[in-house]
């Protein structure tokens, strides 16, 4: 496949673009001065509020019967991913951002392991040896937390929880397709701000901060939701899945240039780790002309 291809080069601006879009999340946490329960809770409801209006508008009333006449599996996934969005901020709270964004940079392996116990997908090779590499690097990311400021081994397990959160969700989409899951997400976003909201302090966010609250979830999460649900279309996962790794490296930059958040030494080597062995597997994948096992999905 050539980028000479329209659609082809379409997907791929459209992707990264979506993904430039989720650089900015995780520093948006950071720079928000309330607790991680305020924070996930206006993120939920903004993009359950926005990009379930859009999609009513776009699609109608019956985009969400569609998608939910397909059973449990949607409500599973309306579900989890509700629950990674908000358990990403949280984590975001407790450690590091290069932390959180080079375990979470894990996903497609983890989904591909939940394909395979729940699914009877069949493991590659490649994607076997993948799982074998990708735990010493989030290995020395955890063992490194307890040395690098404002890191903790308690935030590192709840970045953990989103990857398994959300690729159990990504399991059960793949168990309906063809049908849509998109407009499981803002039910799922609403679902766990009402959750969220008795740990939540709406009004307690400094009038300062409000421009961030509102870019975060009504503008940047929103727009990565909508672009990561069209680009993918056109692309394969392996090329997904490399365009993804650029928002962990991204990430890991901006909160260090802007916050002056230094992820230390080990949070380093562990992440080069995980994303060299995932950018070596996807594009082992490529030039075999083959899909990966799990399509990756827009990180959480």
């Amino acid at each position: 496949m050539t980028t000479s291809n329209p659609d082809h080069v379409k997907g791929l601006l459209v992707t990264a673009l979506g993904v430039l879009f989720i650089v900015p999340d995780s520093l948006m946490v950071r720079l928000i001065a309330t607790d991680g329960a305020t924070v996930a809770f206006w993120k939920s409801l903004l993009v359950a509020l926005v990009t379930g209006l859009a999609i009513l508008l776009w699609q109608g009333p019956r985009a969400y019967r569609a998608s939910f006449a397909a059973g449990w599996p949607v409500w599973i996934y309306a579900f989890c991913s509700g629950a990674s969005g908000a358990l990403f901020v949280i984590a975001v709270a407790h450690t590091s951002i290069a932390n959180v964004v080079f375990i979470i940079a894990a996903m497609p392996i983890v989904s591909a392991l939940f394909s395979r116990i729940a699914l009877g997908e069949r493991l590659s090779k490649r994607t076997a040896i993948t799982m074998a590499v990708v735990p010493v690097g989030i290995a020395l990311i955890a063992f490194g937390s307890g040395e690098t400021e404002g890191a903790s081994l308690t935030g590192d397990l709840i970045a953990l929880g989103v990857v398994c959160v959300f690729s159990l969700g990504l399991t059960a989409a793949r168990s309906v397709r063809p049908v849509s899951v998109v407009p499981a997400i803002p039910v799922g976003m609403a679902i766990w701000a009402l959750v969220l909201l008795p740990f939540a302090d709406p009004m307690s966010v400094p009038a300062d901060d409000w421009i961030w609250v509102l870019l975060h979830g009504g503008f940047f999460i929103t727009l990565s939701t909508a672009l990561m649900a069209i680009g993918p279309r056109y692309l394969p996962s392996a090329e997904v899945a490399l365009l993804l790794l650029i928002e962990s490296v991204l990430a890991t930059i901006l909160a260090w240039v802007v916050v002056g958040e230094n992820p230390g030494l080990f949070a380093l080597i562990g992440g080069a780790i995980v994303i060299a062995t995932l950018a070596v597997s996807n594009l082992v994948a490529l030039m075999k002309g083959r899909r990966v096992t799990v399509r990756p999905a827009m990180r959480p």
